[in-house]
């Protein structure tokens, strides 16, 4: 292994750290689904190690095509920048309408008194929540939250993959392009499945009794907030 490609090496596994720790929508969207839905972690770790392959994967194979076809950085680097708009507002768009959801289940948990008058002429009431009349339906439904998410990650791109390191190693030969390329996908990978599992456990030993009914409009918020921040303030 040669000195450059050693320092392409150890530059891809620094990138894809830094590029997954400061991107909280590599992970966040996972931590409170998780939360809000009530996975278990084997499949909150399944669902974040799935969009985690995609995520680099739709990178992977896009930059193997620009240089298997001789394609310009420049014309990857505008797909990519096409692809990241993309998967940021359907981030938007997926947190907002959760959100929405989550209020609408708020108020329709929200008790309230209803008066019964038996034959006998006595009156009584209890409280009564709608929601709960219709509980079971919303969870026989399939659950279409992973595969949306799966979706927005295979869309979101690996920013720095391509350029910085893929057509750099590329240049200088297939197995340090296979080297730098696996030495980034574990690495990012591997970053998220850890904040997501340590930060899922640590929420598992703190008691959210009374926030419990705002879980769902919490999710939604927080990766409301992670696709805004990627649009406007280039998270």
């Amino acid at each position: 292994m040669t000195q450059e490609l050693i320092i392409l090496s150890a530059t891809a596994a620094s990138i894809a750290l830094l590029h997954t720790i400061l991107g909280p929508d590599h992970y966040i969207p996972f931590i409170m689904m998780a939360r809000a839905r009530g996975w278990r972690l084997l499949k909150t770790t399944w669902i974040t190690l799935l969009c985690g392959i995609g995520h680099v994967g739709s990178s992977i194979v896009l930059g193997l095509i620009g240089i298997f076809f001789g394609i310009s950085v420049n014309k990857l680097k505008l797909v990519e920048s096409i692809r990241g708009n993309l998967a940021a507002w359907m981030l938007i768009i997926f947190g907002l309408g959760y959100l929405i959801w989550g209020v609408i289940r708020i108020i329709q948990n929200k008790p309230h008194k209803h008066l019964h008058v038996h034959p006998n002429g006595k009156l009584h009431s209890h409280k009564h929540i709608h929601a709960a009349e219709h509980l079971h339906t919303h969870e026989e439904r399939e659950n279409i939250t992973p595969w949306i998410l799966f979706t927005i990650f295979v869309l979101g791109p690996c920013e720095p993959l391509i350029p910085i390191l893929m057509y750099p190693a590329a240049n200088k030969s297939m197995p340090g392009l296979i080297l730098v390329t696996t030495i980034f996908s574990l690495v990012t990978i591997a970053t998220m499945m850890t904040i997501v599992i340590v930060t899922t456990l640590g929420f598992n030993l703190i008691p959210f009794v009374k926030l419990e009914k705002y879980t769902h409009a919490i999710a939604g918020g927080m990766i409301l907030l992670c696709g805004i921040g990627i649009v406007f303030l280039g998270l």
